[in-house]
């Protein structure tokens, strides 16, 4: 019999190789490791250069870099250190963190578990839309419009006696910019989260109602235990988005030449203290010391992604 399968001719890198892989697999694999090799080292190349660059500022400092709320980096006086920064950096995404992963859950959970399958897809798409909105637009708006209308909320909660809520000023706080920046990461949460409760495997759901669950039981007994990784995912994700936001802060938080504990008081991160300091960005030894704030954030924001790792990885294993 001719024309069969035994006369056609051999496929260039496919069948059987001897145990070889095939030159299509070998050219896939290597340039996949080339290209984590290659992210691997823009990390190290940035990590380098911030080191090598703020390294002479921190060794010149005068005061303490790690515990000073000081920030004066005038060249031959270099005066600065970054606990202000640091405070307001974590407290802003934190609350902001707070805000919003509830919220996001609850979204989440509407859109794939409660809502009607016609509002499903609007209801998503809004919520998409809201993460292309440019940052200079949600801080404009927080400035001109949500800023004003949180004031009465600020002075009800200064009437709790701790120092955390004394009554600073009336807008461009830490509490305005932590709201705004609630706002900007609920869609990236959202998203997340709607995307691994849809993946939620019907054998669970099913299971848990003909066990004689009712919805809220089934969701509590078999979606948000099979999301959760991905929610610590997405809340991460987002906590990443707050820790380096820049220009929204920027607009939003005002100043503050003396420290506070304070959340209605002004403040700067370390993101938007780079960004207002760029005038000084003329001397080495000042540049050297905005270089270091931007050194810290690099750390911490190394941490919080190698702290969600662990914690995703610890719920897979445990799911």
């Amino acid at each position: 019999m001719t024309g069969g399968l035994d006369d056609a001719p051999p496929v260039f890198g496919a069948g059987d190789t001897g145990g070889k892989r095939r030159i299509g697999d070998r050219i896939f694999a290597g340039m996949s490791t080339g290209a984590a090799g290659f992210v691997i080292l823009l990390v190290v190349l940035v990590a380098a250069f911030l080191i090598i660059k703020s390294f002479p500022s921190i060794r010149d400092d005068k005061v303490n870099f790690l515990t000073s709320t000081a920030w004066s980096p005038t060249p031959g006086n270099l005066r600065f250190g970054i606990a202000a920064l640091l405070w307001v950096t974590v407290v802003i995404s934190l609350i902001a963190m707070i805000i919003a992963v509830p919220v996001a859950i609850g979204v989440a959970l509407f859109i794939t578990q409660y809502a009607p399958q016609a509002i499903r897809k609007p209801v998503a798409y809004v919520l998409d839309l809201l993460a292309a909105i440019p940052s200079i637009v949600y801080g404009i708006w927080g400035l001109l419009v949500l800023a004003p209308k949180l004031s009465p909320v600020q002075s009800f909660l200064s009437h709790i006696p701790i120092g955390l809520f004394d009554n600073k000023t009336s807008t461009r706080t830490i509490f305005d910019g932590s709201v705004v920046l609630a706002v900007m990461i609920l869609p990236i949460i959202t998203a997340i989260s709607r995307d691994v409760f849809e993946r939620t495997p019907r054998a669970n759901v099913e299971a848990a109602l003909a066990l004689g669950a009712t919805k809220w039981e089934m969701i509590r007994m078999s979606v948000i235990p099979y999301g959760r990784a991905g929610v610590v995912s997405g809340a991460m994700l987002g906590l990443g988005r707050a820790l380096g936001e820049t220009i929204a802060v920027y607009l939003i938080v005002g100043t503050s030449s003396t420290f506070s504990f304070s959340i209605f008081g002004g403040g700067e991160t370390f993101a938007s203290k780079i960004a207002n300091g760029s005038s000084e960005f003329n001397n080495p030894q000042s540049t050297g010391a905005y270089i270091a704030a931007g050194l810290v954030l690099f750390v911490l924001t190394f941490v919080v992604n190698s702290a969600a790792r662990a914690i995703v990885n610890r719920k897979k294993d445990f799911s």
